[in-house]
């Protein structure tokens, strides 16, 4: 059986934002869990990143941080990378597209997360 569990744990980078040019800069360490039977390999990613202005950007690529992991049963894998948003909230979702071992293709959910910067305004 395939299952990969994704699990993300995103950061506000303070010191590489600049709020008075709307940068906000997050970092997010992803861990990729296969809780399932199968070897598989991540082939692409696939995000969905959306600020507070309701604006949407899709990022399709290859690997993630220029790699393909490949995971055993019970073995996981983590990476942080980053994001940039011109607004202090916003959220991230999406897919990576894996094989195992057998040739099977099939999706690894990314789920919904917000990013924060907690900025406060006075």
């Amino acid at each position: 059986m395939q299952q990969i569990t994704v699990n993300v744990k995103p950061q506000y980078l303070k010191d590489q934002s600049d709020p008075g040019q709307d940068q906000y800069v997050f970092a997010y360490t992803v861990t990729l869990h296969n809780s399932g039977s199968i070897p598989a390999r991540l082939l692409t990613r696939h995000w969905i990143i959306t600020d507070a202005d309701g604006k949407t950007q899709e990022v399709r690529g290859p690997g993630v941080v220029g790699e393909h992991p490949h995971l055993a049963p019970g073995e996981s894998y983590e990476y942080t990378s980053g994001a940039i948003l011109p607004t202090p909230v916003g959220s991230m979702m999406g897919s990576y597209q894996m094989q195992d071992d057998d040739g099977t293709l099939f999706n690894a959910v990314i789920p919904a997360f917000t990013l924060s910067a907690e900025v406060m305004f006075h």
